[in-house]
């Protein structure tokens, strides 16, 4: 693991000007700096051609090494109680009344797990086109809707339906358009959806290969998006009548928020630097002219970043006093204290393979969604699995 730390300023007032950003890092409280030494990336890694992961690199900094720890065994999380078994290329968590649901990529299938861990078919979203990283992505349940991300023929969409019936028999309404038109490719689609506290619908947004319009405050590729629940524009968002929140990102596939109200994002650097992020209104996050952290006027740089044979990080959560980071060519799950977010602790490594999604269940668990049969992984006879982790006494 590789980090660096630097001074950190809060902020996380939505209105704010474009002309107060610059280079502000966000939304946590830190300072710390550590002495810096030359590291070269890891080379080849040819599945990064694909998700996140791909062969040049951009990033200018000279990061210094930061504390990573190991947990496993006694003082770990201790071995994780499996919840299902047998999905295909899942994608997503998400609970309604209790009741589990989960997206598969190629499928575009919604499941509900019943107590035993079996899946029922809620339903199958309607014009999904799955092609490589594509296909139903993240959803997102709130106020009796259930939110899908997915691609479709030529461009992204998020729709939402009323969710019907009771935890055993749950059903889908009928489609009702959020936004339309967000690029869309065979690979860096972004895909994940939340809720934040504000009650705004947040959405990521890859630069699907093209990656001069991460830079583009009026396209949609490469960005966090903000809406309302109904899909039109908050009047606070920072850029007059645009659902963009912030800009400068390649491929973002996770979004939290701690109870403070501070957002994080996870994304997939090239092929020398993935990163974490917290993101600030209008903020700049550097894509294409930066990876990693640069330090350069204008530019966030990420709270902490990772050499991607350690991470490619997707789905993330907040939970209790830490954010927890899924990671796919990793193979493992990281935990990053929020109180110091430029260190972390390392989990499940290589025990189940690629990491998609980790999310936080009513009772205060975590569950974790494995991605071995997404085309890139090596399942086992189980495999897709969710996997749950009891944080009691975890530290």
């Amino acid at each position: 693991m590789i980090a660096r730390r630097r001074a950190l300023t809060a902020t996380r007032t939505y209105g704010d000007g474009p002309a107060a950003r610059g280079s502000r890092a966000a939304a946590v409280s830190a300072a710390a700096v550590l002495a810096l030494s030359a590291c070269s990336p890891e080379g080849g890694a040819p599945e990064r051609a694909a998700e996140g992961e791909s062969a040049s690199a951009t990033a200018e900094a000279s990061p210094g090494e930061a504390s990573e720890e190991t947990a496993e065994g006694p003082g770990g999380l201790g071995e994780p109680e499996v919840i299902a078994t047998g999905l295909e290329a899942p994608w997503s968590l998400a609970f309604h009344e209790g009741a589990p649901l989960v997206s598969e990529r190629d499928s575009a299938r919604i499941s509900e797990l019943d107590e035993a861990g079996e899946p029922r078919e809620v339903a199958v979203i309607e014009g999904v086109s799955p092609a490589g990283e594509g296909g139903l992505l993240g959803i997102a349940v709130e106020a009796g809707h259930l939110y899908a991300y997915f691609t479709a023929s030529g461009e992204s969409r998020i729709e939402r339906f009323a969710l019907t019936g009771e935890p055993g028999a749950l059903a889908l309404g009928e489609p009702e358009p959020v936004l339309d038109g967000i690029p869309a490719a065979s690979y860096h689609n972004g895909g994940r959806i939340a809720f934040g506290p504000d009650g705004m619908l947040y959405a990521t947004a890859g630069d699907a290969g093209d990656t001069g319009s991460a830079q583009d405050t009026g396209s949609l590729a490469g960005k966090i998006l903000r809406l309302n629940p109904d899909g039109s524009v908050p009047q606070d968002n920072p850029f007059d009548g645009s659902p963009v929140c912030s800009y400068g990102h390649r491929n973002p596939q996770g979004i939290a928020w701690s109870d403070d109200g501070t957002m994080y994002s996870s994304e997939f650097g090239q092929n020398t630097w993935d990163e974490l992020n917290v993101i600030e209104p209008g903020g700049n996050y550097g894509w294409p002219e930066a990876e990693g952290i640069a330090e350069r006027d204008g530019l966030i740089d990420p709270v902490q970043q990772w050499e991607p044979a350690e991470a490619s990080p997707s789905g993330i959560a907040v939970s209790g006093d830490d954010v927890w980071i899924a990671n796919l060519r990793g193979a493992r799950l990281h935990q990053v204290p929020l109180a110091d977010p430029m260190t972390s602790t390392t989990h499940l490594v290589g025990e189940h393979g690629r990491l998609r999604d980790v999310a936080e269940a009513p009772d205060g668990s975590l569950w974790v969604l494995t991605n071995n049969t997404d085309g890139r992984g090596d399942p086992g006879p189980d495999d897709d699995r969710i996997l749950r982790l009891d944080l009691t006494g975890s530290g």
